[in-house]
């Protein structure tokens, strides 16, 4: 068994805000009464209560303003976000949900104003999986001062670019549609399922556009590790290489965007990193590596407009 380790985050700079993304890969305790029955923590398997405690000690660790959790679980008995995070967070959970309550959510230690729901059923593919655009609204304190987190999570499957192509025009539409949206600051999260060289990667990125769409968000990874491939779903991982993906190469599909407005984005990346990409002891977060960014107001803000 290694040595438990865990790194420590980067110190806080005042006046930023900490971004976290992470596909939690959670599931429901399942007893003989079917879905829709908590069990105590006490019978939880053994591997979800070691899962439990990286993650919730990671989070901790990590003292993070905003959180995109995808594969997290709430329904009426359960709400996985609060027990990972504790108190102190306002929470936004995605209403289309698999059957084990498995979904999209936001956790954000400022209140919480209006949150949308965006649906990404796209085609008669889709229908399988809860695919949503989560958009909330933070009301995050001077100098940031209020912000969008949207949370988007397409379908997962290797052959569906063209519907995450479909679902990215979605949640971009949605989006710019809200009113006065280039006067606030839109941090776009989530498990995207695609690679950076994936047409609906490249139109987040601005460098195409789709149905005659286009927009651009700055890749808080790329500004910071330019060099260094981030893949977030890898063989590195146990749980990736003995479980999920055993076939997997390695992909960067987990993603923290800042939306540009017309001389470029109106947060700086002041670091960015993965989370959870080694285990502690033995055990491994997630299948997901997560990551995180600090954000802050640039020295000099771009115009957004002339």
């Amino acid at each position: 068994m290694s040595t438990p380790t865990r790194p420590s985050p980067p110190r806080r700079r005042p006046g930023t805000v900490r971004v976290v993304t992470q596909n939690v890969w959670g599931w429901y305790y399942f007893t003989e009464a079917g879905i829709g029955r908590a069990a105590p923590a006490e019978e939880w398997p053994a591997p979800w209560r070691a899962r439990q405690a990286v993650l919730a000690g990671g989070f901790g660790e990590l003292d993070p303003d905003v959180v995109a959790f995808q594969e997290v679980i709430a329904d009426p008995h359960y709400d996985q976000v609060a027990e990972l995070l504790g108190a102190g967070y306002h929470v936004a959970h995605a209403g289309r949900r698999e059957a084990d309550g498995s979904g999209a959510s936001i956790a954000s230690r400022w209140p919480i104003g209006d949150v949308r729901e965006v649906d990404l059923q796209v085609s008669a593919r889709t229908a399988e999986f809860p695919a949503v655009a989560l958009v909330a609204e933070v009301r995050a304190p001077e100098p940031i001062g209020p912000l969008l987190l949207v949370n988007h999570n397409p379908n997962w499957e290797l052959s569906f670019e063209r519907e995450r192509e479909l679902q990215a025009v979605v949640t971009a539409r949605a989006v710019e549609g809200i009113g006065g949206v280039d006067d606030r600051h839109v941090v776009l999260a989530g498990d995207f399922n695609a690679v950076p060289e994936a047409a609906s990667m490249r139109f987040w990125a601005g460098l195409r556009s789709l149905d005659g769409v286009s927009v651009c968000y700055r890749d808080a990874w790329r500004e910071a590790r330019p060099a260094e491939p981030g893949h977030t779903m890898t063989p590195a991982n146990r749980v990736v290489a003995e479980g999920t993906w055993p076939q997997e190469r390695g992909r960067r599909i987990d993603y923290l965007f800042v939306r540009c407005v017309h001389h470029g984005p109106t947060l700086d990346v002041l670091d960015c990193r993965q989370v959870f990409s080694e285990p502690v002891g033995d055990v491994w977060a997630s299948d997901h590596f997560g990551v995180v960014a600090d954000l802050g107001i640039p020295s000099r803000a771009p115009a957004t407009r002339y």
